[in-house]
């Protein structure tokens, strides 16, 4: 797809409409009965719409993009290189989400990227970002007027034959404010929640996808406390929950407890989704014409595969784009060691799926596993990276990748040096609570030096 097709398609592109004004659409997907509409019409009020089922009743695969964000004509074609072309006709996923931030504050270009998704063939639940919003937006009432017109609804629901969605936007739009948004929930939204989660069953998947964290980093609030309260509350009942967000540009699992206010009889899964466009499609492009688009924490840019299960069981998975070896583990150590030094230098795996709980071990050569430890340090690979761009006296790319932050899925183990002179191999592998026992190897060489 070359620039003057794309120009093509944003001008011709069709407006869509949202299906309703005010009540929030709920496609249910045949054989499932058809709910019987109540004739309500004020706040948290339902549409129910029969759809075909795209999900089986004994599995079923969902494509989850985090944060496309172009805000140009050629980042939309990276996002269609990079991202969805290699997944047309090698996937089994049936269903789709996107976690807002469309476009990078471009509203003109929301129909190519709608389209550009929509390509994959199966249908797509699209939620809003910060930066899908009106532009010279004055109230967080009508902040997504365009988005309405050419996407659709910012909240709406799909019941399948294993789980339950739930698409919610979940920003607060401050205008003249810094930042100018807030995680958050509308009181129509939860007029609807409050409506409608009673009426699914307890023995599904319920998953709910929006585009702001639940959760807080330290020195960065992501949510309003009461709204978490009150969501928190009304999912309380559901023994089967999981919480869909992007935003970050990083990934991490966070299983929410009752020191953050969650009251269910188990914690709260939030699978924080990496970016789509990584770091905003930033860093060296490779033969193929495309950014590296490594996020902060180290990740590769790429998507998430949510596979249900009966009874509310899941798993998550964690893909690099066009990465053909399906990399886990991004694997980084010194090239050669003096044989006999202090073993103060290792090697670090970052575990794109790792959360605290995870477990990590390594050998060399074959020999015994020995445990790693999870460092909050950021991802050396990155750093290396970082100083490539520092030591460079051009460009090497239309815009540097990210400065290194800490990830929160980094381990580390130091390398042994009494060994035999010449080169070891280094294996590591990871108990993912998923798939299984993940690997990745790489080596290290010991020199004899003259003292």
């Amino acid at each position: 797809m070359n620039r003057s097709f794309l120009i093509t398609l944003l001008l011709l592109a069709p407006t869509v409409h949202a299906e309703t004004t005010a009540c929030v659409p709920v496609a249910v997907e045949a054989p499932q009965p058809l709910p019987q509409a109540d004739n309500w019409h004020g706040p948290g009020c339902m549409v129910y719409r029969r759809v075909p089922a795209s999900v089986r009743s004994d599995a079923g695969q969902v494509l989850v993009f985090g944060d496309p964000q172009p805000r140009s004509v050629e980042q939309v074609d990276y996002f269609r290189r990079d991202i969805v072309l290699p997944l047309r006709g090698h996937t089994q996923a049936r269903l789709g989400l996107t976690l807002g931030d469309l476009v990078d504050d471009a509203p003109d270009l929301l129909p190519a990227v709608k389209q550009t998704t929509e390509q994959l063939g199966i249908p797509w639940m699209f939620a809003p970002g910060n930066h899908d919003i009106d532009r010279g937006t004055t109230s967080d009432a009508t902040a997504l007027t365009v988005f309405h017109r050419l996407i659709g609804p910012d909240t709406q629901a799909r019941q399948t034959a294993l789980a339950n969605f739930v698409v919610l936007d979940d920003v607060i739009t401050l205008p003249g404010q810094k930042p100018a948004y807030i995680g958050g929930l509308r009181e129509d939204q939860y007029a609807f929640l409050q409506r409608y989660l009673p009426t699914l069953p307890k023995d599904k998947l319920l998953v709910l996808a929006m585009h702001i964290p639940l959760f807080d980093k330290i020195d960065e609030k992501n949510f309003r406390d009461a709204d978490r309260t009150r969501l928190f509350a009304l999912l309380a009942p559901f023994p089967h929950v999981l919480i869909l967000s992007a935003h970050s540009h990083g990934q991490r699992n966070v299983f929410h407890d009752a020191s953050d206010g969650w009251l269910g009889a188990t914690p709260l899964h939030e699978f924080n989704v990496g970016a789509a466009c990584g770091a905003y499609w930033s860093g060296v492009k490779d033969a193929d014409g495309i950014p590296d688009a490594r996020m902060g924490d180290g990740s590769p840019n790429g998507y998430a595969v949510l596979t249900l299960k009966p009874m509310g069981g899941y798993a998550l998975e964690w893909h690099a784009a066009r990465d053909p070896a399906d990399t886990q583990i991004g694997l980084h150590a010194p090239k050669a060691l003096r044989r006999g030094a202090y073993p103060a230098w290792g090697v670090f795996a970052n575990y794109y799926m790792g959360d605290d709980a995870s477990r990590l071990e390594f050998r060399v050569d074959d020999g015994e596993w020995k445990p790693m430890k999870k460092v909050d340090l950021p991802d050396p690979s990155l750093t290396e990276e970082n100083m490539r761009d520092d030591l460079a006296e051009a460009l090497r790319g239309f815009d540097r990748s990210p400065e290194a932050e800490i990830s929160p899925h980094l381990w580390r183990a130091a390398l042994p040096t009494k060994l035999a002179a010449g080169a070891h191999r280094i294996e590591v592998r990871a108990f993912d609570r998923w798939r299984g026992v993940l690997t990745a190897s790489t080596s290290y060489t010991l020199l004899d030096a003259a003292p």
